[in-house]
C-alpha cells in the first residue's frame, strides 16, 4: 500500500506540474498515514480509504500552490490541516498559522506539526471571530469554511491591506459571489485541475477594494 500511495501522488503532482523533493514526499506520505491512524479514533474527515484521502485532501490542497502568495498566511477552518498542512510542506520558508474551533482537530495538528518537524507551523483552537493575532497576516485560505460573503466578513479583521483572500469551491459558485458585499473585488478565479477528483474545483481570489 505504501508504494501505490507514494506513486499516485508522485503521478498527482507531476500531473499538476508540481515539484516535490523526495523529503517533501517523505512528510506528505507521513501526513497521510497520521489521517488515516487518527481518523479512525477521531473522526477528523468522512474520507476513509487512504487513496482517496490522497486525492480528495493531499493533491486537492496542493493545487492552488501556483497561485498563492505571501509570506504569513492563515488557513481558517483548517479541520485536520486543509491546505494549510501540504502548503507549509511546501513552502517551508513560509509562515502557516492553521485555525479551527474544534479542539480534536487542532490537537491532531498539533501531533502533526511535532512528528513532522515542521517549525512554520502553527496551531491554534478559535472561533475565528474571536482570534486577534498580534500581527495580520499577508493571506487568508479556506477550504468548505462557509460563503464568500460570511468568510471576508469573520476574517476581514485578520488580513492586512492588500492582503489576499482564497477560497477554494467546487463548483463556480455564482450566487456567492452575487452576494458578496460591494467593497469587496474578486481579484481572479481560477479553475483547478485535480487528478482523481471528479467534479468542478475553483479557487476564488478576493480582496478588498482600495
Amino acid at each position: 500500500m505504501a508504494n501505490k500511495l507514494e506513486d499516485l501522488l508522485r503521478s498527482g503532482v507531476e500531473a499538476q506540474s508540481i515539484i516535490l523533493s523526495d523529503d517533501q514526499i517523505t512528510l506528505l506520505l507521513h501526513y497521510l498515514k497520521l489521517l488515516h491512524k487518527w481518523n479512525k479514533a477521531y473522526n477528523l474527515t468522512a474520507i476513509r480509504d487512504p487513496e482517496q484521502m490522497l486525492s480528495l485532501h493531499l493533491l486537492d490542497s496542493l493545487s492552488i500552490i501556483p497561485f498563492v502568495s505571501g509570506e504569513n498566511i492563515i488557513d481558517v477552518g483548517t479541520g485536520p490541516g486543509f491546505p494549510g498542512i501540504p502548503l507549509a510542506i511546501f513552502y517551508p520558508e513560509r509562515k502557516f498559522t492553521l485555525m479551527d474551533s474544534n479542539g480534536k482537530k487542532t490537537r491532531f495538528l498539533f501531533q502533526v506539526k511535532n512528528e513532522l518537524g515542521l517549525e512554520n507551523v502553527t496551531e491554534i483552537q478559535s472561533r475565528v471571530e474571536a482570534y486577534q493575532p498580534k500581527q495580520q497576516f499577508d493571506a487568508i485560505t479556506s477550504r468548505a469554511f462557509t460563503s464568500l460573503s460570511d468568510m471576508v466578513d469573520k476574517t476581514s479583521h485578520l488580513l492586512k491591506n492588500n492582503g489576499r483572500f482564497y477560497a477554494m469551491k467546487g463548483q463556480y459558485p455564482h450566487e456567492e459571489l452575487r452576494d458578496l458585499p460591494k467593497h469587496y473585488n474578486v481579484v481572479a478565479s481560477h479553475p483547478l485541475q485535480v487528478p482523481g477528483v471528479n467534479g468542478e474545483r475553483h479557487l476564488i481570489e478576493m480582496a478588498l477594494s482600495n
